[in-house]
């Protein structure tokens, strides 16, 4: 008969028996267990390899490691203290012996992978828009709407945010991914799949988050202009070496300007934080119109989900910066994307202040603004105004030097017409305003929810949580049949959604055992959108 253990990995010599039936029907794990040993009562022979389905029968979460050992084994501790006292054996024939053990572990590794790879892998559709039936429809790849209409000039493109999981953050935080066997954490193994499904998916335009930067330098940079991209990146402006970077293929765009944003600001102590974000304005490679442009922006927010005021307060520099450069001549703006990890959750505030163009925070406490946790600890409320004036930016996110110093030079006139014998005369200070607007009326790719059964997409999984988080936003033309309620044309002419690679459930992603996994080595999805700018 077998008897089952549950062993510490911490402590090896801690062992707690269970029977089959206890193991099949646990779901508390003891604190510290993080492996389990399947023993037999008289044998030194290791039981059978227990497959996935048979993981899964066990009731155990997700994530532990299994470890074959017999019953009769030594506590690793204690091999380690006999053999300090009898091992002869020289340094070199402990490396000879590692570097064997490495290889033996490597070849079973690959031998593994040959026969789950393709099991191991959620096909992801393509959710295409027919703008006539005004319908979605699932397609196994993604196909090109060849509708034509001569009033329009169309420009078809793809546009991809993806957080690629920076290495420094990923080995920062072991606890987030003990699901995950040790071999699929290692950058060499990483970056070709990331690489691999860059080229696989063949988006125009690429929004790419926590890029690190000495691996942008050595590596990334020249593997995406060996594709055909321009590359532009932004570092942090702190310790944490990654950033944001944003490329497109030269055979669709030139770049009109590049604008790097930096959210830490040494004089105000409210944005302390070393976020960035990119603004960059793309002229579209096409006949029809020579002075068409797209704005696209890129930015990763903070993730403390207790302040959600620094959050409102970057977001509202980064949609500064776009008011800033995507304005044209006749007074109306250009098209505008907007990608990036939000660091919140549908539905949240700070997401219903994006799509909405409006916020009224009076009596918002500020752990509830990114809709992270569920019961947020940061009970403050937000106060008004949320920035400091010095900031330079009004309530309508954008950038108000040139109205201050024409309000101070209309003081200093009035000041000087005043006559000496004037009576000062008191006025009470006029009621600080708690709404905040912006300009863009702006729509989500994805609509975060599986239609059919209501169930949450995710962007990301990792042992922690499953949540989505990150967005892909446009500003929608008027006939954009995929755009939200609300999204009015506020632009020349707009983009049209013409489709997107389907996001998955927080179950279909722990089929392949969550992620990073053995062929998607982020612990984010990759989003792609299909756009169509139309000039009129």
């Amino acid at each position: 008969m077998l008897k089952y253990y549950l062993r510490c990995s911490r402590r090896p010599w801690q062992r707690k028996r269970a029977s089959p039936s206890q193991l099949r029907l646990s779901t508390v794990v003891p604190r510290g267990v993080f492996c389990f040993s399947v023993c037999r009562a008289a044998s030194d022979t290791p039981c059978c390899p227990v497959t996935c389905r048979g993981w899964a029968e066990t009731g155990l979460p997700t994530g532990m490691v299994l470890s074959m050992k017999s019953e009769g084994e030594e506590p690793s501790t204690k091999k380690r203290r006999l053999g300090s006292q009898c091992d002869t054996s020289t340094p070199e024939e402990e490396t000879r012996v590692s570097n064997e053990k490495e290889a033996l572990c490597l070849s079973v590794a690959q031998d593994e992978e040959k026969h789950t790879s393709k099991k191991g892998t959620v096909k992801r559709h393509w959710e295409h828009f027919c703008q006539h039936s005004r319908t979605m429809k699932i397609l196994e790849k993604k196909e090109t709407d060849q509708s034509n209409t001569e009033s329009e000039a169309k420009f078809d493109f793809t546009v991809m945010s993806y957080n690629i999981l920076s290495q420094n953050l990923l080995e920062d935080n072991p606890h987030l991914y003990k699901h995950c066997r040790q071999r699929l954490l290692i950058w060499t193994y990483r970056f070709p799949n990331i690489l691999q499904e860059i080229k696989q998916l063949d988006a125009d335009v690429l929004c790419l988050q926590e890029v690190q930067e000495d691996h942008y330098r050595t590596e990334i940079k020249s593997s995406l202009e060996s594709l055909g991209y321009h590359c532009e990146y932004k570092m942090r402006t702190g310790r944490k070496p990654d950033g944001c970077a944003t490329c497109f293929k030269t055979s669709k765009f030139s770049l009109i300007s590049s604008k790097p944003v930096e959210f830490f600001r040494r004089d105000i102590p409210l944005l302390d934080r070393d976020n960035v974000g990119l603004v960059l304005l793309l002229r579209p490679k096409f006949h029809c119109k020579t002075n068409a442009a797209i704005c696209i922006a890129n930015t990763h927010l903070l993730y403390n989900p207790r302040r959600g005021d620094i959050k409102l307060t970057q977001l509202a520099i980064l949609l500064a910066e776009i008011a800033s450069v995507a304005p044209q001549k006749d007074g109306t703006f250009c098209p505008v994307i907007l990608c990036g990890d939000f660091n919140s959750v549908p539905g949240s505030p700070l997401y219903r202040f994006i799509k909405e163009g409006k916020l009224n925070y009076e009596g918002l406490a500020i752990g509830k603004v990114s809709g992270q946790e569920q019961f947020p600890r940061g009970q403050r409320i937000l106060p008004i105004p949320i920035w400091p004036k010095k900031l330079g930016i009004s309530q309508n996110c954008v950038y108000e030097i040139k109205q201050q110093q024409k309000e101070e030079k209309a003081g200093e006139k009035l000041e000087a017409a005043k006559p000496d014998n004037a009576q000062n005369i008191v006025i009470a200070p006029e009621k600080l305003s708690s709404k905040l607007q912006h300009h863009f009326k702006l729509s989500s790719v994805y609509s975060h929810y599986v239609p059919e059964t209501g169930i949450p997409e995710v962007t990301t999984c990792h042992s922690r949580s499953a949540v989505t988080v990150d967005y892909i936003f446009y500003s929608a033309a008027n006939d954009d049949t995929a755009a939200q309620p609300g999204a009015e044309d506020s632009f020349r002419g707009g983009l049209k959604l013409l489709g997107r690679l389907a996001l998955l459930t927080e179950k279909d992603i722990w089929t392949v055992n969550g992620l990073p996994n053995e062929n998607n080595s982020s612990d984010h999805l990759p989003l792609l959108a299909e756009f169509r700018l139309i000039e009129r």
